[in-house]
């Protein structure tokens, strides 16, 4: 309902625009997300299935990759449905719960993800700096630990960036999103009031969950590499190495891809917006695809598997 000042209480359903500048060839951008988003639910699944079907790939390495190849499914369709609905039917409305709740698993899955690579660091940093106490330290208790922390971490932090929303922003100046999905700063950006305690808390998040985990995870990566290079053998030395190629790659991809994103759409205020989002687009479809691609080429217990299962469907 239209207020006296020309905001909008409350409003009950939003628009988004897909990528503003763009929308004459939104129907083609839509095309390679699309074979992205597919690459990628088929590649994940795949290596949920290896190691589920495989007994030798129940290790921790093994494990938090799966985890992070579900979190992956998660998020690229979490977005991408949606997008779609947006570049090729014209389907831009979205029910605000609708758009909030969209945000909170979205973000909510950034940073489950953000924690199993973490995950994933330490245990390379175990395995690699002290091997003989790996088997005692990571036991079963302590993966369905982690899974659980990493999980409620992430939900209970972003939570109350919901809560901000729906609870202090009553007055919004337009219903119009311009994303192609519902990101936190584009829906707090629509606001008619005092947005400052929700930019503080998205800021808050971000280095809480996504710096404090690139810091632990660049002191976990250099201590390893003291350790390989202080390796008496060539040979061992790049076992050790080739072990870390995988998640190294995961690694910079994701978060050079995250902050790059979260700077520009915050800071870069000479960037066209089109730009923005389409490194918010690429930053939440473009790990999922990699992920899968990166540690089934690089990981050779895996792709030893997926070629025994490949070759016995072809066989039958």
């Amino acid at each position: 309902m239209p207020h006296p000042n020309n905001t909008i209480f409350r409003p009950s359903v939003l628009t988004l625009t897909g990528i503003p500048g763009l929308e004459s060839v939104q129907f083609w951008i839509g095309i390679p997300f699309c074979v992205m988003y597919i690459i990628a639910l088929l590649g994940n699944s795949l290596l949920l299935v290896v190691i589920k079907v495989e007994r030798s790939l129940h290790e921790p390495m093994y494990l938090f990759l799966a985890m992070l190849g579900a979190t992956d499914i998660a998020l690229s369709t979490c977005i991408l449905p949606k997008m779609l609905g947006i570049f090729w039917f014209h389907l831009p409305t979205i029910y605000f719960d609708a758009c909030l709740l969209q945000m909170w698993l979205i973000h909510t899955f950034q940073c489950i993800e953000s924690g199993i690579l973490f995950a994933m660091a330490m245990d390379r940093y175990v395995a690699i700096c002290d091997p003989l106490r790996h088997a005692s330290v990571f036991t079963q208790r302590l993966l369905t630990q982690i899974a659980v922390g990493v999980t409620l971490r992430a939900a209970l932090f972003v939570a109350p960036c919901l809560i901000l929303i729906k609870c202090r922003l009553r007055l919004y100046w337009t219903t119009v999103v311009l994303h192609s999905y519902c990101e936190h700063m584009a829906i707090v950006k629509l606001a008619a009031e005092d947005i400052r305690v929700n930019k503080i808390y998205g800021l808050f998040v971000a280095f809480s969950i996504l710096g404090l985990d690139i810091i632990f995870i660049t002191l976990s990566y250099i201590r390893i590499f003291i350790t390989v290079f202080r390796l008496p053998q060539k040979e061992a030395r790049l076992k050790a190495f080739n072990t870390c190629v995988a998640h190294i790659c995961v690694f910079l991809e994701f978060y050079l891809l995250a902050f790059f994103s979260f700077f520009t759409h915050r800071f870069g205020f000479h960037i066209p917006s089109y730009i923005h989002i389409l490194l918010s687009n690429l930053y939440l479809l473009v790990p999922p695809l990699l992920n899968a691609i990166v540690y089934g080429v690089k990981t050779k217990q895996i792709r030893d598997q997926v070629s025994k299962i490949l070759y016995c469907n072809y066989s039958l």
